[in-house]
């Protein structure tokens, strides 16, 4: 009898405990994609507060510092769920098992380009010889466009940036194209978005600025969940991206942004081999 009501007590308080596990905080994480924390806060919190919104969930959303820092917070289950940049997911793949869902769009294409850029008056008339020996600066090493990309091109050139120019890397984003704008380098490494949102926000003149390389298309930015994370919510997550209306995104997405289309990792096997190729990336731990 003892036992009977043991084994009912015990049933009792999972019953219980279910809808507080079904209730939990979903965990959102975005990466530095604005100059500040607060601005991307606040650019890309309605999107997310829109997902916990249909799935009845509350959540919270973290801004990271750098584009590793949101690889290593999926990877440690700190992130449930991530709008990160390329190569940050794939580090976050390779390093925790993170799986890609979904494909953001940018003015209704799923790609975009590396750049570098400099001021008007640089006289570079043939990339990249007429550009040896000048400043240079990279962006931080988590960056696909800011680093993986330029560094990667820059290996098929057989060009070693470190020597080629005056090298220097690290740089956020939206430091890059002012430190140009600014003369305190020749060249920086952005991408198109970006540069087209600094323009658009008045943050720079298209005047100032030129660029004098670009990359092929890249896959956009991915929404990515963690390893482990429950199968039927991601679902739910997909389904709810993927509904997102082009008029909808002008209200819960940055401006531009236009929507998601289904993707998985196999859509970003170019930024993974060039991971390999650049050194960062062995092949074994590929496609997780």
């Amino acid at each position: 009898m003892v036992l009977k009501q043991l084994v009912v007590a015990v049933f009792s308080a999972l019953l219980v405990a279910s809808p507080a596990r079904a209730a939990e905080k979903l965990r959102f994480a975005v990466g530095p994609f604005q100059p500040s924390a607060s601005d991307t806060k606040k650019a890309y919190e309605p999107f997310f507060k829109h997902l916990a919104d249909k799935l009845g969930r509350e959540y919270e959303l973290v801004v990271t510092t750098d584009w590793a820092g949101i690889a290593v917070a999926l990877a440690n289950g700190q992130a449930d769920v991530a709008w990160m940049g390329p190569w940050g997911y794939v580090l976050a793949n390779s390093e925790g098992g993170a799986q890609a869902i979904a494909t953001v769009k940018y003015n209704g294409k799923p790609t975009y380009h590396s750049i570098i850029v400099a001021r008007p008056d640089a006289k570079i008339t043939k990339w990249p010889d007429d550009a040896k020996g000048l400043r240079l600066s990279l962006a931080d090493a988590g960056s696909t466009s800011g680093w993986l990309v330029p560094t990667h091109w820059f290996k098929t050139q057989g060009i070693d940036p470190k020597s080629y120019f005056q090298y220097r890397d690290g740089a956020s984003h939206a430091a890059q194209v002012l430190s140009v704008v600014n003369d305190q380098t020749d060249l920086a490494s952005d991408f198109d978005r970006n540069l087209n949102g600094l323009i658009e926000r008045g943050t720079v003149k298209a005047e100032q600025i030129k660029i004098v390389w670009q990359s092929d298309p890249l896959p956009n930015d991915p929404l990515v969940v963690r390893k482990g994370f429950d199968t039927a919510t991601t679902k739910k997550i997909q389904d709810a991206v993927l509904a997102i209306t082009e008029e909808e995104a002008k209200t819960l997405m940055p401006k531009n942004y236009t929507g998601w289309v289904a993707n998985t990792h196999a859509g970003y096997k170019l930024i993974e081999d060039a991971g390999i190729a650049v050194g960062r990336l062995k092949p074994q731990q590929a496609s997780k």
